[in-house]
């Protein structure tokens, strides 16, 4: 199976991953050498995933997306602007577009698998989704509920992050560990969701 993993961050949700050929995008060089590290059989590329996607999509079996959740986020609305409005600590923004151009795009483009993954907004979704393990969800397949422990994003520290995500950068020079190890699918999600999209695929591995 031919992956394409965009804005793949450290690689929370590919870690688990068998038997899979990989092309992972990721804009930052620092992040991508990381990811890079942890998978060194993958072909990382530094670039837009944004726009990567709609010049190589034709090109994969399945594709997972994650797009920049930050303007989407329930906390920097409900905590961030409306609980401080008096201060104007978190001022308005548009919510980023490029999340549902995707969408659309994989939805009537795209032959193969598809997921794209997002924060649960603080809007009702334009386009309907389905809510598992703390995230919300659109594919082409469906998603079943799958049991997580505490994510452990709000009070967790970078080691308590790293036992949770099996990830460790200690050893790497890079500003923000808290945040990058926020942003990681939890492997065992990852590796459910990649196992939702073969049961439709291929049912009878999964009888």
């Amino acid at each position: 199976m031919k992956v394409l993993n965009l804005y793949a961050g450290i690689g929370g949700n590919r870690k688990l991953w068998e038997d899979v050929e990989v092309t992972a995008v990721e804009m930052n060089p620092k992040i991508a050498e990381i990811y890079q590290d942890f998978f060194p059989d993958d072909t990382v590329i530094v670039g837009d995933a944004h726009q990567y996607l709609l010049e190589h999509f034709e090109e994969f079996d399945f594709i997972w997306s994650s797009p920049p959740c930050q303007t989407h986020r329930q906390i920097r609305f409900n905590i961030g602007f409306k609980a401080n409005r008096k201060y104007r600590k978190v001022s308005a923004v548009y919510p980023r577009m490029d999340l549902y151009q995707e969408i659309i795009v994989l939805d009537n483009y795209f032959s193969g698998q598809w997921v794209v993954e997002n924060t649960i907004p603080f809007y009702t979704p334009l386009i309907p989704a389905v809510r598992v393990a703390n995230h919300i969800w659109w594919s082409n397949f469906n998603i079943r509920k799958i049991k997580v422990g505490n994510r452990n994003h709000r009070g967790g520290t970078v080691k308590s992050l790293q036992y949770r995500k099996s990830l460790n950068l200690d050893k790497y020079d890079i500003t923000n560990k808290r945040q990058i190890l926020r942003n990681c699918v939890e492997p065992e999600v990852g590796l459910h969701i990649l196992n939702e999209s073969k049961i439709e695929l291929q049912p009878e591995l999964f009888k």
